[in-house]
C-alpha cells in the first residue's frame, strides 16, 4: 500500500482559515460505511444519527499556548520554542527555531524574565529537551506569554483562543486541538444527553506529529509519534455497558479512536488505564471497539486519512473526499465534519 494512494487534489481556497459561528453550524457529510451512501447535512443534525443507548467518547485534552518567543541570554538572539511533550513537571521536549542557537547548556529568557529555560539535551530528530523555571506556576505563566500553536496551513490570526478549544476541554497538555470536537456546543451536547445518548471522555494529549507528513513510499514503513492517553473508570464502564446492551460506541475524533483501539489492542478489553500509544491504523486494521466516528477532513497522504480509510473503506473515503471537494466543504482543523456510521 503506497502513500500516494491517499492523495487527493484540494484547492487551496477550501482550507478553512477561521471557525464558523456558531460551532454546530458547520456542514456535516454523513457517510454510511456499509453502502457508501453520502448525505449532506449540518453538524447540529448529528443528533438525528445518534440512538438512545449509544455512547459518544470524546477527548477532553486542552491545548496549551505552546508557542513561546524568547531571547538567548548570552547574545539576545531571538528564538522560538514549541512545546511538544511534557516529560516531567518542568521538563519538556521542544522544537526550537533556529535550532543552532539551542545547544546543550544554552540559557533562554521569555516574557521579560517571567520564564527561563536551559537546554539539557538534543535528540536524534533535532528536538530539544529543555528545563523551564518560572516565578509563578508553569501553566499560569504560559497562559500569559504563549501563543496558540495553530497548524501551518492556518495563516489567519485567531481572535479568540477558546475557538481552538473544545467546549469540554479540561486536561492541559495538547500541542494541537482534537478538532472533531470543535463542532459541539454545550446546548447540542445537552440535547444529545436528553435523547438517551451517554457522553464519556478519554484524554489523549495531541502532539505535533499529527501534522507530520508520511515521507515513506510504503505506508507500513511509517513510524508514528507517541502520545500520552488516559481512560478513567467512569468511561471504561460506560463503554463496556453500552456494548453489552447493544448500543454503539462512537468516537469523536481520531484521537479518541486511537485511544480506544490502543487499549483494546494492548489489553484485549477496555479498562481504566493510562500509557503511551504510537498505534498506526491503516487499511487492513480490524477495529475492536468503535462502531462510528465523527471526524474532520484530513490532509492528503496523512496518517489520519489512512485511519478513516481503514474504518470506512478506502473507496468509500476517497469518493467522499471527492464529493466534499466538489461540494466545496471546508477542510482541516477549522473546517467541516464527517460522520461515518
Amino acid at each position: 500500500m503506497k502513500t500516494s494512494d491517499f492523495y487527493y487534489d484540494l484547492p487551496k481556497e477550501l482550507i478553512a482559515q477561521t471557525p464558523v459561528e456558531p460551532r454546530d453550524s458547520s456542514r456535516l457529510l454523513v457517510l454510511d460505511k456499509e453502502s457508501g451512501k453520502i448525505s449532506h447535512k449540518y453538524f447540529y443534525d448529528i443528533i438525528d444519527y445518534l440512538n438512545e443507548g449509544d455512547c459518544l467518547i470524546a477527548n477532553d485534552s486542552r491545548v496549551i499556548p505552546a508557542r513561546i518567543f524568547g531571547v538567548k541570554e548570552e547574545t539576545g538572539a531571538h528564538v522560538e520554542f514549541l512545546l511538544l511533550k511534557q516529560l516531567s513537571q518542568n521538563r519538556w521536549e521542544t522544537l526550537c527555531k533556529p535550532g543552532k542557537k539551542a545547544k546543550p547548556g544554552t540559557k533562554f529568557s521569555f516574557g521579560d524574565g517571567l520564564m527561563n529555560a536551559v537546554v539539557v539535551d538534543v535528540k536524534e530528530d533535532g528536538n530539544r529537551i529543555v528545563d523551564f523555571s518560572c516565578r509563578e506556576s508553569f501553566f499560569a505563566t504560559l497562559d500569559k506569554i504563549g501563543q496558540m500553536p495553530l497548524p501551518p496551513y492556518i495563516t489567519a490570526k485567531l481572535e479568540d483562543k477558546e475557538r481552538y478549544q473544545t467546549v469540554y476541554s479540561n486536561e492541559l497538555g495538547s500541542a494541537a486541538a482534537p478538532t472533531a470536537g470543535l463542532h459541539f456546543t454545550n446546548e447540542l451536547m445537552d440535547r444529545i444527553r436528553e435523547k438517551g445518548v451517554k457522553i464519556g471522555y478519554v484524554t489523549l494529549h495531541v502532539g505535533l506529529g499529527t501534522f507530520r507528513p508520511v515521507k515513506v513510499d510504503d505506508v507500513t514503513n511509517h513510524k508514528m509519534h507517541s502520545e500520552h492517553y488516559e481512560i478513567p473508570k467512569e468511561t471504561s464502564d460506560m463503554i463496556n455497558e453500552t456494548r453489552k446492551n447493544g448500543g454503539r460506541v462512537i468516537a469523536v475524533g481520531t484521537t479518541s479512536c486511537r485511544t480506544l483501539e490502543s487499549v483494546a489492542t494492548t489489553y484485549g478489553e477496555i479498562k481504566p488505564c493510562e500509557g503511551w500509544t504510537d498505534i498506526f491504523i491503516y487499511p487492513g486494521y480490524e477495529f475492536k471497539v468503535m462502531d462510528g466516528l465523527i471526524t474532520n477532513f484530513h490532509l492528503p497522504e496523512s496518517t489520519l486519512i489512512m485511519l478513516v480509510s481503514a474504518f470506512a473503506g478506502y473507496d468509500n473515503i476517497m469518493n467522499a473526499y471527492k464529493k466534499a471537494v466538489d461540494e466545496k466543504y471546508r477542510f482541516f482543523s477549522f473546517g467541516d465534519a464527517m460522520a461515518i456510521l
